[in-house]
Order: C-alpha cells, then sequence, then structure tokens
C-alpha cells in the first residue's frame, strides 16, 4: 500500500510536468505555425501598412520577407475555432512549399476564394466550406488539404491558410499586415538591422522571431509553478506514509536488530538494509509512478490547456513527450524522497544498542519524552516562515512563498506529537461515555503507540490542509470575482463577434452596428470597446479602449486608492491619461501619477497613470484608456464589443430583440449580462478543475496510508487483541475499537489540518497569488464546500478502518499465547 501512494504521487508530478511541457510548447502552434527558421520578425499594434512590405523587399540587403494576416476562423458546422492565416501564396514561394499549397488559376483567388485546411475536419477539394470571421460568414472552396510535407516541417495542421489579399479581404484588413517575418542568417551585421529599421513606420517593432512566445512562456511561468508545488503535495504525503513504514519495520524488528547487533553486525549495516527497504519503495513506486503518470497527462494536458486558453493565449496542447528530464524527475520524486523519508528509522535502527533491543515501546516514549522540543522547533519554525512571507518574488515566482508554505507543513509535523497527546488525552473521557470501554481501550492504545499515530496524523492533516487552504483561496477568488463582475458589468446586453476571439483573438464588429444600435428609441448609451493584444517589459498585456463618457455614470469599477470612479472619468476624457489593472501595476511597478510610455502610434506616446482598478478579466494585465483619446495613435474603428444600456422604463428583453433586428445579417451574439456572468463563472470552474483534481488526490493518498497505517496497528498488536478476545471481549467490541482509533485518527487529522489550512490560505492570497497574479483577494469561507470535503474526508478515514477492524475482529483468544 505504502508502494501505491508512492506511485500515485510520482504519477501525478510526471504527469503535471509533462502537461505544462506540452501547454508551454502550444503556444508555438497557435499563431507562429508558419514561422519556419525566421530570424526577426516586425509587428505594431493596430497593424503594418502593406506598401512597408515593398520597401522592405528593394532593401540591399540579401534578406526574405514574409507577410502575414493573422485572425480566426470560427466552423459553425461543428464548433470549431482555428486560426486562420493569410499568406501570400504568389510571391511567398517558401509559405508555398510548406503548406503544400497547389494553386488554382490567378483569377480563381478570389472567385471561388480557395483555401486549404486540415484533414481533421474531413474535407475533400471541390467541397464548399463556411466560416465566420469576425461579425461576417464567409464562403470559401476547399482547394487541398493542407500536405504531408508541412507536418515533416513541424507545421501543425490545425490551420486554415488562404491568400494574403483574400485575408485582408474578409478580416477587413484592406492594406495591414498583422506580421512580417524576417529570414536570414542569425548574425547578420548591424547595419542590416538599421536599414530595415528606417524602412519600417513609427510604432513598428522588430524583434527575434518567436519573442510574443517567450513572453506568453514567462507569463505562463507562475502558473506552471504553482500546479507543480501542488503536485508535490500527493508526494510529500505519501514521504511521510515512507517514513511510517520504515519506522513501524523497524519496531517491529528491535529484538532481531539487537540480536544482530550481538553477533557483530555493524551499524552501517543495520543502516543499510532498512535503506534497502525505502530504496524498494521508491525504485517500484517510481516505475509505476512513471508509467502511471503518462496515462494521467493526457487527462491533465486537457484540463491545463483548458487554463491556458482561458487565461493567457488560444493555442492547441503540443505533444506529450518523455524526456530524459521526466525520467530524472520521476526518480527524483519518487527514490530520492523515499531515500531521504527512510534515512531517519534507519539512522535509529542503527543507533539501538544490543542492551535496549527487548524495549519495544522505547521509541513510543522517547516521542513523549520529547515532544516538548518538538513542539519549541515547530514554533520556531513557524516564525522562520512568517520572515520568508515578508520577502519579494525572484523572476515573478514566489519561491519564498513556496518556502514558508512548506515551512509551515514541517511545523504541523513537529507539533503533531504533542498534539495527538492532548487530543487523545482530551478524547478518552468523552469517547468512553458514548462509546464504551472499546473506544476508551482504542484510544489509550494509540496514545501508546505515539511514533506511529502521530507521523499518519501528519501525514493527513497535509493532505487536509491543502485542501482547505486551496479551497479557500479558490473560493475567495471566486466569490471575490461574482462581487467584481456584479460592480463592473453595469450594461444590460453585450455584444461580440460570434466566432468569439478568446485570450489574444482579433475577431471584431464593424463601427457602423454600434451606429444602428444607438438610433434605436429604446438605447439610452451605447459604449463602444476595442482590445489590443500589446507587448510591455518584456510580458504580454492588454490594451483597452472604451467610451469613459458613458461609463462616468455607469462604472461600478472600484480604484485601490478609492477614488470616485467618476472622477478619474473626467481625467481619461479631458488628458493623455489611462487607468491599469492591479495585476499591471504589480508587474510592473506603475502606480497613480506614474508615466507609462505604450508602444502605439510613434512607439513613443507617454500617457500618465490616473489610477489603479482591481480588475480579474486576465492575468496578464491591462492599460485602459478613453476611446477618442487613444484613436488619434490607433485609427481603427472596428470594435471588439459593443455595451448597451436600455433607457430607463424599457423592457430589457424588448431591447434585445431590437438590437439583434439592428444587425441582422452579422453574426454577432446578443447576451444579457446575466448570462455573461454564468458564462464567466463556468469558465472560472473550469480553470480550477485541476487544482481539486491535485487536491483529491493528495486526500486519496493519505488516505490509503491511514488505512495501511491502523492495519499495521492491528497486525503490530496481535497479542494485545488476543488478550481481550480470550477475556471476553466480543468480536464486536473489538470492530469498534478499531473503527474508533480510525476516526480518532481522522478527527485529529481533520482538527489540525483546517486549523493549518486557514494558515497556508493565508500565504496562498497574501504572498503566493499575489505574487504570482497580482490580484487583491478578498478573504471568504466558502462554508459548504469545506463543510462537505471534511465530512467526505472523515467518513472516507471511517471506511478505511472497516478492513483493519474485520482482520482485528477475526482474532482468536490463542493468538494471545501466539503472539507471546
Amino acid at each position: 500500500m505504502t508502494t501505491l501512494c508512492v506511485a500515485i504521487g510520482v504519477a501525478v508530478v510526471v504527469a503535471i510536468d509533462l502537461a505544462g511541457e506540452a501547454a508551454a510548447g502550444s503556444f508555438r502552434s497557435s499563431m507562429e505555425s508558419l514561422r519556419g527558421d525566421a530570424a526577426y520578425e516586425i509587428t505594431k499594434v493596430g497593424g503594418i501598412p502593406d506598401s512597408v512590405l515593398g520597401d522592405l523587399t528593394r532593401l540591399p540587403v540579401p534578406l526574405e520577407f514574409s507577410a502575414r494576416v493573422e485572425t480566426y476562423a470560427w466552423l459553425p458546422s461543428i464548433g470549431q475555432r482555428l486560426p486562420l492565416f493569410g499568406v501570400d501564396l504568389l510571391g511567398d514561394g517558401r509559405v508555398r512549399s510548406g503548406v503544400g499549397a497547389d494553386l488554382p488559376e490567378l483569377g480563381a483567388l478570389f472567385e471561388s476564394r480557395p483555401a486549404w485546411v486540415p484533414q481533421s475536419l474531413g474535407l475533400q477539394t471541390g467541397d464548399s466550406l463556411e466560416l465566420v470571421i469576425g461579425d461576417r460568414l464567409e464562403s470559401f472552396t476547399v482547394q487541398g488539404l493542407l500536405a504531408s510535407t508541412a507536418e515533416a516541417a513541424g507545421t501543425p495542421q490545425e490551420i486554415v491558410v488562404v491568400d494574403i489579399a483574400l485575408a485582408q479581404q474578409v478580416a477587413d484588413r484592406i492594406g495591414l499586415l498583422d506580421r512580417i517575418y524576417v529570414y536570414g542568417r542569425a548574425d547578420w551585421p548591424e547595419e542590416w538591422t538599421s536599414m530595415v529599421g528606417d524602412a519600417l513606420p513609427a510604432g513598428a517593432s522588430l524583434e527575434a522571431a518567436g519573442a510574443r512566445t517567450e513572453e506568453s512562456r514567462k507569463l505562463l511561468k507562475s502558473f506552471r509553478w504553482n500546479l507543480q508545488v501542488l503536485s508535490y503535495i500527493a508526494l510529500i504525503v505519501g514521504a511521510f506514509l515512507v517514513y511510517n513504514a520504515v519506522s513501524v519495520s523497524v519496531v517491529r524488528r528491535r529484538v532481531q536488530i539487537g540480536i544482530v547487533r550481538a553477533l557483530g553486525v555493524t551499524k552501517g549495516m543495520v543502516r543499510n538494509a532498512f535503506l534497502t527497504e525505502g530504496c524498494f519503495f521508491g525504485a517500484v513506486g517510481t516505475a509505476l509512478g512513471l508509467a502511471g503518470g503518462r496515462l494521467l497527462a493526457s487527462v491533465a494536458v486537457q484540463l491545463m490547456g483548458q487554463t491556458v486558453t482561458s487565461l493567457y493565449v488560444s493555442s492547441e496542447p503540443g505533444e506529450i513527450e518523455i524526456r530524459p528530464w521526466t525520467v530524472g524527475l520521476a526518480l527524483l520524486a519518487g527514490w530520492g524522497v523515499c531515500m531521504a523519508s527512510a534515512w531517519w528509522p534507519a539512522t535509529e535502527a542503527a543507533s539501538i544498542p544490543p542492551a535496549e533491543a527487548l524495549a519495544r515501546s522505547r521509541r513510543d516514549y522517547e516521542i513523549r519524552r520529547s515532544r516538548g522540543l518538538w513542539t519549541l522547533a515547530s514554533i520556531a519554525c513557524a516564525v522562520l516562515s512568517s520572515i520568508l512571507c515578508m520577502l519579494p518574488a525572484w523572476d515573478r515566482v514566489p519561491y519564498a512563498g513556496f518556502a514558508a508554505a512548506f515551512g509551515l507543513i514541517l511545523a504541523m509535523a513537529m507539533l503533531t506529537p504533542a498534539f495527538v497527546a492532548a487530543a487523545l488525552r482530551a478524547a478518552s473521557g468523552p469517547a468512553h461515555r458514548l462509546l464504551g470501554p472499546a473506544a476508551l481501550l482504542g484510544t489509550r492504545s494509540l496514545a501508546g503507540s505515539l511514533g506511529r499515530t502521530a507521523v499518519i496524523v501528519a501525514a493527513l492533516a497535509a493532505a487536509t490542509s491543502m485542501m482547505v487552504s486551496v479551497g479557500i483561496m479558490v473560493g475567495s477568488l471566486r466569490e471575490t470575482m461574482l462581487v467584481w463582475m456584479e460592480q463592473q458589468l453595469q450594461a444590460d446586453l453585450y455584444i461580440q463577434a460570434e466566432s468569439r476571439p478568446g485570450v489574444g483573438g482579433s475577431a471584431t464588429i464593424a463601427e457602423d452596428a454600434a451606429r444602428a444600435i444607438e438610433a434605436i428609441p429604446s438605447v439610452e448609451a451605447v459604449d463602444r470597446l476595442r482590445r489590443y493584444s500589446i507587448s510591455y517589459g518584456g510580458l504580454p498585456a492588454g490594451l483597452a479602449l472604451a467610451d469613459f463618457r458613458v461609463l462616468r455614470k455607469r462604472s461600478g469599477m472600484r480604484f485601490l486608492d478609492g477614488r470616485d470612479p467618476a472622477e478619474v472619468a473626467d481625467m481619461l476624457v479631458s488628458s493623455d491619461s489611462v487607468i491599469v489593472s492591479e495585476a499591471f501595476s504589480t508587474k510592473h511597478g506603475l502606480d497613480a501619477g506614474d508615466s507609462v510610455v505604450l508602444p502605439i502610434g510613434s512607439g513613443e506616446e507617454a500617457f500618465r497613470v490616473a489610477g489603479v482598478y482591481y480588475d480579474y478579466s486576465g492575468e496578464q494585465g491591462f492599460v485602459l484608456g478613453h476611446r477618442d483619446i487613444l484613436m488619434r495613435h490607433l485609427p481603427d474603428s472596428r470594435l471588439t464589443g459593443v455595451a448597451v444600456y436600455a433607457a430607463p422604463g424599457a423592457e430589457v428583453e424588448e431591447v434585445r430583440r431590437s438590437v439583434m433586428d439592428s444587425v441582422s445579417g452579422r453574426r454577432v451574439v446578443v447576451t444579457r449580462t446575466a448570462e455573461l456572468r454564468d458564462g464567466a463563472t463556468k469558465i472560472f470552474d473550469r480553470t480550477f478543475a485541476i487544482t481539486y483534481a491535485l487536491e483529491a488526490v493528495a486526500v486519496f493518498v493519505a488516505i490509503l496510508g491511514l488505512s495501511g497505517a491502523v492495519l499495521t496497528l492491528v497486525l503490530d498488536r496481535r497479542t494485545e487483541l488476543g488478550v481481550l478476545r480470550a477475556v471476553g471481549a466480543t468480536r464486536s467490541q473489538v470492530r469498534r475499537l478499531v473503527l474508533v482509533q480510525a476516526g480518532m485518527l481522522g478527527l485529529a487529522a481533520n482538527s489540525l489540518g483546517c486549523a493549518l489550512g486557514w494558515l497556508l490560505s493565508i500565504v496562498l492570497i497574501k504572498v503566493i497569488n499575489k505574487q504570482s497574479f497580482g490580484w487583491t483577494i478578498q478573504f471568504h469561507w466558502p462554508v459548504a464546500i469545506l463543510t462537505g470535503a471534511i465530512t467526505l474526508i472523515f467518513a472516507a478515514t471511517l471506511l478505511a478502518g472497516t478492513y483493519p477492524a474485520r482482520i482485528a475482529a477475526a482474532h482468536r483468544p490463542t493468538d494471545a499465547s501466539a503472539g507471546a
């Protein structure tokens, strides 16, 4: 059973590592599928004039340039969303051979509107293809399937490719390009860079190819670290169990240890014998865990991929691949942890003098005698953890916060002997009165085996505390987000393109749709929203535009310094000012009154930060400004969304029908505010599904260990149980004795776990979450969820004790003499 627990812990660690690598690797497959071996890329917020491509190709440098128009297409027939690329199929032979595009006649490029699609869609050459791009339904003809040569080149097949001129037309990007790749040797001279830079328009950037992907990887780093640390909890529980298993082995073999030591066996030989036992747990558990981790990874990568798409960037999961690093991680996690856990009891076995070999209860006596010292060590460890909480993050990862959390778990483990002894002493009287003499004997038997009971209580308490702490953190974030949405979403209706841009997407709505909605008599106001993806400080971020003349009277936005939203709105409308989200402020060290230089317009447009507002819509952070001010530098009138405010007294459903009539013919979704909140809540719950799964695994491992520990107690005390049967104890009483022991262990672990979980939740909310994501979370007790989880854990501990109870009840009176 101990080996199984170690195997599960290793499997979870391996699965999260494999899934994290697959999710991180998927960034390249999202919008850089046709990059190839480009050395640099040129981008500009709002788009690059396509005349720039001609200027670049005339430069006297041996470089090749490849233009892109990038957007997303929604396939309504199957409900799938794919990246759509516009490439120069006529002039760019590199791309044409990469996708295996067999060109039609020149005139057919616009007449039949050819597209190349992945084979997974099940379409054939000549089939009709309908795609929702932005707010319009566009028709294409399948010219061909993406060829196997693309697979050989490493190009993902889940894309749609059309000619660049056609892409500009259907994406409403006439005259604009999204990206230009530059091909040439990586060590080109500095004068080439200067010549290329001089040919670019103001605000365009020339950076190493894949820089945006690396930015996204940096942003994902904290998220992956959080999941990896959570995955180690099951392994920490397994470490407790290995320690317990080897300790029990030492206690049960004290006589044999004394005999062989008296015969001349050295301390090193005894130590190595018990380390070999721990090595066996680690070797078998690692082998099983490595195989199980590969199976679990397919599930984990889907859950992690959902979170990545919801919070970071639209992408498809990459391939799950076991690398040498994965095997090394499994060995370190399984074999290494087991050997470290076995070291202390193995050293204890080696230190047993032959004269003390018959003193079976020596270890329990020493633990009872030294629990005061362990309590003092626990306090010191807790103080050190509180100091670690004050240290800042390093490279956006809260290493000190993770160390503080581990320190609290270690402090709990040190405190467990004293806590268990006090709890059992306090519970023996009530247990006797409620459940009879069997319960009293069971409680005192646990107190007499403090060395083993304390370890298993610590293991279950560690798992319970992580479930409680993560439950409080997620519940608090969920409640905070719900309150924020109530304040933030003040409009009656919200309109988005049917293709749903998602994180980093580009689906837009024509501005004339907003004008048509404004003309409806039952509509009081319309807020035009636009969002761009930008890069700031080496990290991806969002730039958002809104009409603060509309929001001045209607916004429920809250600022960190408590300022009046109307006052801030007046400042945004009348000056070159912006507001930034809390996450953006935390990541880049900006506060109200500071200056922020945005990569728009000439590339050096400075704005004053008018305030920092609470925001939970994205982990990358946002800069938000007044539409009319920012449109001076971003002459793009298309919209990401429209917020509609109904006139006083108007029925929202009637307004919705009028809005749908005014935008008929456009592929848009008109959503009521309540529906939008429900959708956001579902995304939130799906995002944290993998977190709940990791905690459930840790608790499951601990309960397995508890069952094994109770069974060990039964087997180790078969003589005492035989004596009880000999003096008249019934099978029912013996069974009740063991079930009481399991229940007492569960109660003690739950009590200690809840207290530790509360402390860990403070670390998670105030330190780890703040340093990782920059969000301020209001503390909230999810009472219903925690009560249900703790009750379930306690019920599982009782269930885990049923088999050992049945074994104990099967003891016969003659076992007393056999044990003797």
